[in-house]
């Protein structure tokens, strides 16, 4: 939303059927948004880039949340809660998660990632 790394072209190039966020980066927009110096401006442009977005519920997921947070925690390599649950809902539904945070995701068994920075 920023227009950072030519993603609205990225966007794009790809059918709208194919374009997901968790409800959990829905919630971490929002609060981008209304901690924002600019909220009226920023939360029309989340508007704007909602349109046609789904969002896909954290629900089904849950099971795999437990196993991959208790198997990260005996690992001691744990992972935050909003991220853990973002990643196990793109695992979950099969879906490759977006990020330029790959190192950090990596560590989630069965992820497809793809960084879109670079």
């Amino acid at each position: 939303m920023k227009g950072k790394f030519n993603l609205e072209r990225k966007f794009d190039k790809l059918s709208i059927e194919n374009i997901f966020i968790s409800e959990i980066t829905l919630a971490e927009l929002k609060y981008g948004v209304a901690n924002s110096e600019k909220a009226e401006k920023n939360k029309k442009a989340l508007e704007n880039f909602l349109t046609g977005v789904q969002i896909l519920p954290i629900f089904h997921s849950l099971d795999l949340y437990a196993s991959e947070k208790s198997r990260l925690k005996k690992a001691g390599t744990p992972i935050d809660d909003f991220d853990l649950f973002i990643g196990v809902t793109s695992i979950n539904h099969k879906m490759i998660l977006v990020t330029n945070n790959t190192k950090h995701f990596e560590r989630l068994e069965g992820i497809e990632l793809e960084d879109w920075t670079n």
